[in-house]
């Protein structure tokens, strides 16, 4: 990570190595939403025939570069895109390496994402995903229908990321109480310059605000298997939303109750068992399974458990 008030990466390559690789990498940085600086090289100023910088003069016959995917006092949008999109940014410096040493690349091959193969298009992935066009290219940003063979398309919306739609009477102010934030978090994450916002914008909330208090509805789910998912009831999600049937629609915004203050939590990822999970929080099974009345060791991915 890079200090001294900047915004966004780059990356400072030995004086032995090509530019090829460093920019494939800020090339891809790029692709995932990050700014780019640039890619350069830094001489010792006592031997202009080497490397400032000790790991690079003194590593060998490598190709040795120093990647800095961002600003920890970023007066920009580092901040927050370090913590939310730091896997993504792991995965595009994969994904350079793959391509610079003509390897294979397979993507992060989880349920989270889809790799476009040749042949496919935004209507056939929809079809294999169970999303719609439309979702998939808001996840991703997308402004065409255009695709790339290799490209890594998301199919859900990052875990710790919220969005709120503007509605008649809205203030940042409002909707910081409401979502337990403060304003100029919300203004920092939408590159805000004002307070003036307009009904039907949409905002992005920050890390894990939005997850415990509100949900976005998503096709195919229930209000019996989001009351499971948020360790809830079925009733208790009707009453804290006023709501007169079981019928949901989705984009509709539910509240959640909030989880038990006394107690941590964790969002299940793939690939996690209860013993994995266990030996991460330094709990056992018993107690996890003890605390969240599970009578079962499957776990389903986004599920959140009381740690």
């Amino acid at each position: 990570m890079n200090a001294r008030g900047g915004d966004g990466a780059e990356v400072i390559y030995a004086l032995r190595v090509s530019d090829t690789l460093p920019n494939l990498i800020l090339k891809y940085l790029g692709e995932e939403g990050q700014n780019i600086r640039k890619a350069y090289q830094r001489r010792l100023p006592s031997n202009p025939s080497k490397d400032y910088y000790f790991m690079l003069r003194n590593t060998g016959d490598t190709e040795a570069m120093i990647i800095e995917y961002g600003f920890l006092d970023s007066k920009g949008d580092d901040v927050v895109q370090l913590k939310s999109n730091w896997q993504d940014y792991a995965e595009a410096v994969v994904k350079a390496i793959s391509e610079y040493t003509g390897l294979s690349y397979d993507g992060a091959n989880n349920q989270n994402s889809y790799i476009v193969k040749s042949g496919d298009s935004l209507w056939s992935i929809a079809k294999k995903v169970g999303l719609s066009v439309d979702e998939i290219k808001k996840i991703n940003n997308l402004d065409s229908n255009l695709l790339k063979v290799g490209q890594v398309l998301k199919l859900k919306d990052d875990n710790n990321k919220g969005s709120y739609t503007v509605v008649n009477g809205d203030t940042l102010y409002s909707i910081a109480s409401q979502f337990n934030t403060s304003v100029d978090e919300i203004m920092l994450l939408n590159n805000l310059s004002s307070n003036l916002l307009k009904v039907g914008q949409t905002l992005i909330l920050p890390p894990s605000k939005a997850l415990n208090n509100t949900y976005k509805v998503k096709s195919g789910d229930t209000l019996y298997n989001l009351a499971s998912k948020f360790n809830t009831t079925v009733d208790e999600l009707k009453n804290i939303n006023n709501l007169s049937s079981n019928i949901l629609s989705v984009g509709q915004i539910l509240k959640i109750p909030s989880i038990n203050n006394s107690f941590e939590t964790y969002i299940v990822e793939a690939g996690d068992t209860l013993y994995s999970i266990a030996r991460k929080v330094n709990r056992t099974v018993q107690d996890i399974k003890k605390i969240n009345n599970l009578t079962s060791d499957i776990l389903k991915i986004g599920q959140i458990l009381q740690i």
